[in-house]
């Protein structure tokens, strides 16, 4: 992230429904970095993200994750989401995920992610993610995976944009 930056909401999507299965940010523009936050999470599995809606096999991860009492770790490479919390077990219930998205607007290189989530069972995930693409990020989704594929209810997501000082 930029040195001297400031956070600047850009918006706050609650979950209010127990039919949410996607939440997307669009036409962001005019920052350095972004950083979304969610709270609360998927009834089961956690939740990915996709950039501009793209579908392709454009994505991976490494993460590790632990508990406490155990460990893990792995990667996932060629995926058509980055899986962006809850991937020990899918407990996501009562989390809180912080997610950076480096240099989202830079054209010329792929796009990186650093994913922290703590959940309510003591589960700890840190995930590095790259987005194969050199578009600009423009739109943001995050998926609820697994399970029914929604988001609990009082979930909810904020982004927020970082303009260098």
């Amino acid at each position: 992230m930029a040195a001297g930056s400031t956070y600047t909401p850009i918006q706050t999507i609650p979950v209010t429904n127990a039919s949410t299965g996607t939440i997307t940010f669009s036409s962001i523009s005019g920052y350095t970095d972004l950083v979304l936050v969610v709270t609360g999470g998927c009834d089961a599995g956690g939740f990915a993200l996709r950039f501009n809606g793209d579908t392709g096999s454009n994505y991976s991860i490494t993460y590790l994750a632990g508990t406490g009492s155990a460990a893990s770790s792995g990667r996932q490479t060629s995926q058509t989401r980055i899986d962006a919390g809850g991937i020990v077990g899918g407990q996501t219930i009562n989390s809180n995920t912080l997610i950076s998205i480096q240099n989202y607007s830079n054209t010329t290189t792929f796009k990186t992610i650093l994913s922290r989530t703590n959940t309510a069972s003591s589960e700890v995930v840190a995930i590095a993610g790259l987005y194969r693409s050199t578009s600009a990020i423009t739109s943001v989704s995050a998926i609820a995976i697994n399970g029914t594929g929604l988001f609990i209810n009082g979930s909810s997501a904020t982004l927020y944009g970082i303009a260098a000082a």
